[in-house]
């Protein structure tokens, strides 16, 4: 008997090469998509493009179910709050982790059971493989382009139920297979901006839940230079929106008490830190040993670094890297793992020189 699979269709080329490999392995292939942020009136909002060219390509590759899936208020309430809500705290979120684990692999999963589905398939560049101790999370092949860290919020049964078709292919191969197939998204580039939102500036998104707040912006000796129209729209690192293009500056610091934005000239040495604390752990598939040495990197396509726990406690955990890491930001995903699988990860509480 046929296997089921709901996959999720997108205008992205992973997408439909994903879908067309289903079929040549004789699933039974849905076509999804996925409704989740729409702003009519932002010329800016790819939501409508994206529908209907992920429409065209399950028409061009003969799937003949094409079902949309409205998720605006789920994903309003679980990804677009979450990301007002920690900008507020003057944290940074991650919101591409969070929407995996709770809409591509929670709503969108639980869809396709309720329609008699085996399975739900994405184009994440990512494997996933199964022993005695359970279903393992692995980085995928091209590590330029291993995503592995944006699942790594997946849980056991979501990953026994996931498939990611195109996990055995190099970019450039999917895009031939995508030409071979005559497919009209063959060349579109890939995305490049927040999960959904894509061309949406982040500054501009974020202004239309967070008022503007003036405050200072010092350097690090808390002489003024300048003031920000809201500390909760920076980031650790940041050079644009500072206004200070004659002194080249990186925000290394923000204080909530005093809304004031702390800038540096000199990142070697005042964005680095070796140690960091960090809470809210989640298990992928706990190993039956853990060693004290592990490899765990801060943000995505960021190569691996060296690093030891020193516990397993769900709250301020400590991690140290072998190596000083740059612009740690509290709020963003620490991912460990263990040779080529992704044992587990963290949220970044505060970073410790």
């Amino acid at each position: 008997m046929r296997k089921r699979v709901l996959v999720w269709m997108s205008w992205w080329v992973d997408s439909s090469v994903a879908a067309h490999l289903l079929i040549e392995q004789w699933y039974e292939v849905i076509a999804g998509f996925m409704k989740n942020y729409a702003d009519e009136a932002n010329p800016n909002c790819h939501t409508r493009e994206d529908r209907n060219t992920a429409l065209k390509v399950s028409q061009q590759l003969g799937i003949k179910t094409f079902i949309i899936f409205d998720f605006r208020e789920e994903y309003h309430q679980r990804i677009i709050q979450y990301i007002y809500d920690w900008y507020q705290q003057w944290l940074t979120p991650n919101p591409d982790v969070l929407c995996n684990s709770e809409v591509k692999f929670k709503l969108f999963l639980d869809k396709a059971m309720e329609l008699g589905c085996d399975y739900v398939a994405t184009w994440h560049y990512a494997r996933i493989s199964k022993d005695d101790q359970g279903y393992k999370l692995l980085k995928w092949l091209d590590q330029n382009k291993d995503q592995s860290y944006f699942l790594s919020g997946l849980n056991q049964e979501q990953l026994s139920r996931s498939l990611f078709p195109i996990w055995s292919l190099e970019k450039d191969r999917v895009r031939d297979i995508a030409h071979e197939r005559w497919l009209i998204n063959a060349d579109r580039k890939d995305s490049q901006g927040l999960c959904f939102i894509w061309k949406v500036p982040i500054r501009e998104f974020l202004k239309e839940a967070l008022p503007e707040k003036t405050g200072d912006i010092l350097d690090i000796s808390w002489s003024k230079l300048w003031e920000h129209a809201g500390a909760h729209f920076t980031t650790i690192w940041q050079r644009t929106w500072l206004w200070l293009s004659w002194w080249p500056r990186y925000v290394v610091e923000k204080n909530t008490e005093t809304n004031t934005v702390i800038v540096s000239k000199d990142q070697a040495k005042d964005l680095m830190a070796d140690k960091l604390l960090v809470n809210s752990l989640h298990w992928i598939n706990t190993p039956q040993e853990l060693p004290r040495s592990w490899s765990a990197k801060i943000r995505y396509r960021q190569t691996d670094q060296a690093c030891t726990v020193s516990t397993y406690d769900s709250w301020n955990t400590l991690i140290h890297f072998e190596q000083p890491q740059r612009a740690i930001s509290a709020g963003q995903i620490v991912v460990l793992y263990q040779g080529d699988q992704l044992i587990a990860s963290w949220v970044i509480k505060q970073s410790l020189a």
